[in-house]
């Protein structure tokens, strides 16, 4: 969830005239004329999938003939039109599925709808998993070298420059405090020191850096790693994390730096933050500034800590960097065992700091409402499966120990109530499906829970999101008026993989793809909320690299791989505010295709459903990337 913007919002009026993409423009006004409509998953179906498309009638359709046709435009299969799961808005009063199941030779195919209501789909294709979402994923890679930090950056499609190296000696101030505006309350207060924080992703379509959403991101792309992709920029970008993330753990002063930068200032105190002004990031480093300057903490960015050095630190922190860590001592075990072994140290030093009493809130981020998870029992299961799996590989005496406190957390997670599913306030599948594989290695001593006892919470899960879906006329299990719409969906298909792979059972996989589906086209919008993958994609991203690197005019430089949050209440959009200062206007209207209190607003101001981030991306990286590998 990301916490509004106002102050980057509110100075220079947005233009009258509305900016299309001319690829767009042509698309929707095609859609808008058409009496139907049909939404598909735009990257495909593997062939061996259920495949569901969609039928959004003005009117009642059921028994509507539909036709699959081939490349060469002959018809390979026909079938009628379901009844409908639902209306959707006044325009489009029913929606109806349309199975073409049957249709399992690989090959690029369209559907069309013909008689009262007449529709035509865009092409798709029909292969394995491996074909079809293997590149897709591979995409996704491309997203965190565009959201790399430091003097290594990665040109790429936005012609990225090196960026914030004031970070490589930044300054350490004590916790913030902040008014309920989350408006700064008071200056910050220096505690005379200084670290290096240089390098790392930033966090979302702003420039402030995030340790807990860096692990999470890190834990994800080290599992696709892990379970066998090898594509080299997935390498390249989880040796970049991992370098950032041993920079934030200072393990011989204990202590952990949680973020670099300030979202937002206060005007009271002539302060501006992050998300106060809109430009390229290599154009921070070329300020002149001094302390009192209204800009100062844009240059000279502010770094925080979870507690004081030595102190214990926030759980959900201390589980999942132990994970992150950890994950890649597995993945090292088996090529640099030296490597191995100084990451298991990392990932058991970190563990260890956890605080597991008299809790409290927990550290996220600053301010907490950026990032309000209230879960940490997860983060703790996950982070000792991950140790005592990598302790396990590299003849570590203390596996069965941490095996044993992951069971012990996984005890105090299934008591604890928590219904939450996979995203980054909730790990707890990442930690089930693999202390199921440790469990039955038969090497932990007195473990607390059992194998049926952590599958039934993984179909636990996945029952909550089933019976959701069967609600939804798109088959979605997540509430399409609130946040994460994307990463949420994907979470539901990774965890699919997960209990697949655990159970061997498939009763699950229609679901599971249709998640997928979802995420990647089978929506009211018909978009991928993955940028650059399928025929129609989000054009306007609010992130600002993009945005004044040339995203507005399509073409190449696109943001290719980012997933964004996907849609959100319709309240959310009842203003948009003003064109931050600086920035190129970029708009796509998609509000004919809004509906159930839900919409998707594809504009540069529309955080709220256009911005991507890291940890957006992640989950689907392991959701497609687990899919690709079965």
């Amino acid at each position: 969830m990301r916490v509004p913007r106002p102050a980057l919002l509110r100075t220079v009026a947005l233009s009258t005239a509305v900016v299309l993409g001319a690829a767009m423009v042509s698309a929707a006004t095609a859609n808008a004329a058409a009496s139907g409509q049909i939404r598909l998953d735009g990257v495909g179906y593997a062939h061996d999938e259920t495949k569901i498309g969609y039928l959004m009638a003005p009117a009642s359709s059921e028994g509507a003939r539909f036709t699959v046709l081939d490349a060469a435009g002959r018809t390979v299969l026909a079938g009628k039109a379901g009844a409908s799961l639902g209306g959707w808005n006044a325009g489009y009063t029913a929606v109806h599925p349309l199975d073409f199941s049957a249709l399992k030779r690989p090959g690029s195919y369209r559907v069309t709808v013909s008689g009262p209501v007449q529709a035509a789909s865009a092409t798709f294709q029909i292969g394995t998993a491996k074909q079809l979402f293997g590149p897709v994923a591979d995409k996704t890679f491309d997203f965190y070298a565009a959201q790399r930090d430091g003097a290594d950056v990665v040109p790429g499609r936005l012609g990225r420059k090196p960026s914030h190296l004031s970070d490589a000696k930044a300054t350490v101030y004590d916790t913030p405090n902040f008014r309920p505006d989350n408006q700064l309350a008071e200056p910050l207060k220096p505690t005379g020191q200084t670290v290096d924080l240089e390098g790392g992703w930033v966090d979302a379509g702003d420039f402030v850096k995030f340790t807990s959403n860096t692990a999470y991101t890190l834990g994800e792309l080290l599992l696709v790693q892990r379970e066998g992709n090898r594509d080299r920029t997935l390498s390249s970008e989880i040796d970049f994390g991992l370098k950032w993330l041993d920079k934030a753990w200072d393990e011989k002063s204990k202590t952990f730096y949680v973020q670099v930068g300030i979202g937002v200032g206060s005007p009271d105190l002539g302060i501006l933050g992050d998300h106060d002004v809109w430009r390229l990031p290599e154009t921070d480093d070329a300020l002149q500034v001094k302390p009192g300057d209204e800009k100062y903490f844009i240059k000279h960015r502010p770094v925080f800590r979870a507690a004081a050095p030595g102190e214990k630190i926030s759980p959900n922190l201390a589980g999942r960097a132990a994970a992150a860590f950890a994950l890649a001592a597995q993945v090292e075990s088996g090529r640099d065992w030296r490597k191995a072994r100084y990451y298991l140290e990392q990932a058991a030093s970190v563990f260890a700091q956890a605080k597991t009493t008299d809790v409290g809130q927990l550290t996220t981020a600053f301010p907490h409402s950026y990032y309000p998870e209230s879960s940490w029992t997860d983060d703790l299961e996950y982070g000792a499966t991950q140790l005592a799996l990598a302790g396990h590989a590299l003849g570590d005496r203390r596996a069965g120990d941490w095996a044993t406190q992951a069971t012990r957390w996984a005890k105090a997670y299934l008591a604890s109530g928590d219904q939450d599913t996979l995203n980054l306030y909730n790990t707890s599948a990442l930690g089930h499906a693999d202390l199921v594989k440790v469990l039955r290695g038969r090497w932990v001593r007195d473990a607390q829970v059992t194998e049926a006892q952590l599958i039934g919470d993984l179909k636990r899960q996945l029952d909550k999101g089933v019976a959701r879906a069967a609600t939804s006329p798109f088959r979605t299990a997540v509430d399409i008026t609130a946040f994460d719409v994307a990463t949420r969906s994907f979470g539901y298909a990774a965890t699919v993989e997960l209990y697949r792979s655990v159970t061997r059972d498939r009763g699950y996989d229609a679901f599971g793809s249709q998640q997928r589906n979802f995420a990647l086209g089978a929506n009211s919008w018909g978009l991928s909320l993955v940028i650059g993958v399928g025929p129609r994609f989000p054009y306007c991203p609010h992130h600002q690299a993009a945005n004044l690197s040339g995203s507005t005019t399509g073409g190449e430089k696109i943001l290719v791989g980012g997933v964004v949050n996907g849609p959100n209440a319709a309240e959310k959009f009842a203003s948009l505010g003003d064109l931050p200062g600086g920035g190129v206007a970029c708009s796509h209207p998609l509000a004919a295709f809004d509906g159930q209190g839900s919409r998707f607003v594809d504009d540069v101001r529309a955080w709220p459903s256009s911005e991507p981030a890291i940890d957006y991306t992640a989950t689907g990286t392991l959701a497609l990337g687990l899919t690709a590998l079965r």
